[in-house]
């Protein structure tokens, strides 16, 4: 089984770059993501990831359509190929509301309609073609790229929750990004998704709370907690879609716990049940065994969120120990 790790913002730069450089050193590590939002920028981080690792695939978890122009986009994606020998993926989301007008000042409106168009942009830049293109976002006139990109399609892939989105995925990207998704929902929907596809090898990538502690297994199920509790408390679409999947009392303790107290206070109400269902964590052999129900339900690509529980690279270690024969 080929897994990804995604490396975020709990880590420094230098513990990124170290674990990064790990993970390169498993063969069945096929992908690192660095996720963006408010903190790190994927590209530039990427770039300095690509020095330290030489075979897995560095991917954007996510990009913003929001954020940036589909030409920087395309062009931040062919310097990555140039400094990482063709290792790029382009993972794009549409952020949320409250980010984007808020830090970006850009009006969100239409995102699915949006990211339609942005892939239909990327897609012709990236083959290094002279562009024109009129939509309804985006007009582009004689766009064509300077350095020639060092080859002509860079997958891309969708983050998606709802179901327009999860169809904007299948019909025009190379794979979709999953995140927040209960066990149960993934073994009906992803099948579904894949006999949808258009594209030959479409991935199915699942992004999963993960923490494991051999020693420590309860320290590492409130970790996983409390990230599982972060998301919910601030993430509008996931936690409407969590209450509208047999989620709605967590999600309404988690979200008031936390506006009164906070992440350790608004840990306390994540389930075991919800635990179960939406992270990896606990003992090694627990942990093993999560995944295994996971990629049970046609996910390709699981990519583990790591969560540290004790320093860095230590508790990286044990991660990559945990999953190296999986």
């Amino acid at each position: 089984m080929k897994i990804g790790y995604s490396l975020g913002p709990l880590l420094s730069m230098e513990d990124v770059l170290r674990c990064a450089s790990l993970a390169d050193g498993h063969e069945n590590v096929d992908s690192v993501w660095v996720p963006e939002s408010w903190g790190r920028e994927s590209f530039s981080t990427l770039g300095a990831v690509a020095q330290t690792t030489k075979r897995v695939r560095l991917g954007t978890s996510i990009i913003s359509i929001f954020s940036r122009t589909p030409a920087t986009i395309a062009m931040g994606a062919a310097t990555l190929d140039m400094v990482s020998s063709n290792r790029t993926i382009i993972g794009l989301g549409t952020s949320t509301e409250a980010i984007v007008e808020n830090w970006h000042g850009v009006e969100f409106e239409k995102p699915a309609s949006r990211m339609k168009e942005y892939v239909e942009c990327i897609r012709l830049m990236a083959s290094g073609e002279r562009v024109n293109y009129s939509g309804e976002f985006f007009k582009v006139s004689n766009f064509k790229m300077l350095n020639a990109p060092p080859r002509k399609h860079v997958p891309i892939f969708l983050a998606a929750v709802n179901r327009r989105m999860l169809a904007l995925a299948a019909e025009k990207a190379d794979g979709v990004l999953l995140y927040m998704r209960p066990l149960e929902e993934l073994e009906k929907m992803v099948p579904e998704l894949k006999e949808r596809a258009t594209a030959s090898n479409f991935e199915v990538a699942l992004s999963l709370i993960c923490a494991v502690s051999d020693k420590e297994p309860e320290k590492a199920r409130a970790r996983a907690a409390k990230t599982l509790a972060f998301y919910v408390a601030v993430g509008k679409y996931y936690s409407k879609f969590l209450a509208e999947n047999g989620y709605s009392d967590e999600v309404k303790h988690i979200s008031e716990a936390y506006q009164k107290g906070g992440g350790d206070a608004a840990a306390e109400h994540v389930s075991p049940r919800m635990l179960e269902a939406l992270t990896v964590c606990g003992t090694k052999d627990e942990c093993r065994k999560a995944l295994s129900r996971f990629s049970g339900s046609g996910v390709t690509l699981p990519i583990l969120q790591f969560n540290p529980v004790q320093d860095a690279e230590s508790s990286f270690r044990e991660l990559l120990s945990t999953f190296s024969s999986a």
